[in-house]
């Protein structure tokens, strides 16, 4: 089994935080790759936060100063004192994901002139109240084993041999306790934290750009695509209706996805007969809305070149007509 990469996983952990938490919430998430290759003399360990997908640190062990650093603006006012401690911590995880890729190479016998990549994810998600929602633990051993934090905080879902001897290790030493001890309190707090210092970017809203696009299928019926794009936050409705009534046949909703600016975008299509398009209508909600959008596909209008071109025939017609009938009334 494959597991996916680092932005598809990223864009599955957009997904899984969109789809699990309610309207309004917020998640804070670090994500951590370790990986070995016969080029590294020691593994290089990259540590990521994000928050609701806008990274704002970053840690890598082969830069040229191995230090936390800050990737939004808004973590600039955090002191020295923070990103001494924010380094050591990611040091630390750097030393027990080395134990653990060890562990697990040892157990399907990988060599080291091989490149293997052990991936974990951490963090939370509350409410716009800050009240705590949900935790996330997963652990991926590249293309071979993952372990998961069940959504109660006290079990596991594992995949693979070895991961499921490294799920007896963690029960026998209560890690599933430590972890939902962090998960509900020091995350808690770090999310509502980071909220406060970024509140002028996190806590906007912005409105989403919509439009209906038309497109003909081989089969002679059209494909009507309604857009969404550069909203925030995440949380948006788009749904077809014919004739009034909801639409729910033939109808492909993609996931929220983001811009790569800060903003989210999503589409929602239909495929309808050739001549019908006016009876469908598509509905768009967000919070930055102040009230629902309802948008219809628009027949393309006449260019002015073209209502030039008719303009000129029309007057051309005249003219020519009055001319054969001043020269019929002469002769």
């Amino acid at each position: 089994m494959r597991m996916p990469g680092p932005s598809a996983l990223l864009l599955l952990l957009v997904a899984v935080a969109l789809t699990q938490n309610c309207t309004g919430s917020h998640w804070l998430l670090f994500y951590d790759t370790l990986v070995y290759g016969p080029d590294l003399w020691q593994p290089r360990f990259i540590r990521v936060g994000y928050l609701d997908t806008t990274p704002f640190e970053a840690f890598d062990s082969k830069a040229a100063t191995a230090v936390m650093q800050p990737r939004a603006p808004w973590m600039e006012q955090e002191p020295r004192e923070y990103w001494r401690k924010e380094t050591e911590e990611a040091v630390l995880m750097s030393h027990v994901d080395r134990q653990i890729l060890s562990v697990l190479m040892h157990h399907y016998n990988h060599r080291k002139n091989e490149y293997r990549t052990l991936q974990a994810v951490l963090g939370c998600s509350v409410g716009n109240d800050g009240r705590f929602l949900r935790g996330h633990y997963w652990l991926l051993y590249y293309g071979y084993d993952y372990i998961t934090l069940n959504e109660d905080l006290s079990s596991w879902t594992a995949e693979g041999k070895a991961a499921h001897t490294l799920k007896d290790h963690l029960d026998s030493h209560r890690i599933a306790n430590d972890l939902r001890a962090y998960l509900q309190g020091p995350c808690v707090e770090r999310l509502r934290r980071y909220l406060d210092l970024g509140k002028e970017t996190l806590l906007r809203s912005d409105a989403p750009q919509a439009h209906v696009s038309h497109q003909v299928r081989p089969g002679g019926n059209v494909t009507l695509r309604c857009w969404a794009l550069g909203f925030y936050p995440a949380e948006i409705s788009l749904t077809w209706q014919r004739d009034g009534n909801n639409h729910t046949q033939e109808v492909e909703l993609v996931d929220t996805r983001p811009a790569g600016d800060g903003t989210f975008q999503k589409w929602a299509a239909v495929v309808v007969p050739s001549g019908e398009e006016l009876r469908y209508t598509c509905h768009v909600n967000h919070e930055a809305l102040p009230e629902p959008l309802t948008l219809r596909w628009e027949p393309p209008q006449p260019t002015l070149f073209l209502m030039a071109i008719l303009i000129g025939l029309v007057l051309g017609a005249f003219v020519v007509g009055a001319v054969v009938i001043f020269l019929l009334s002469k002769k």
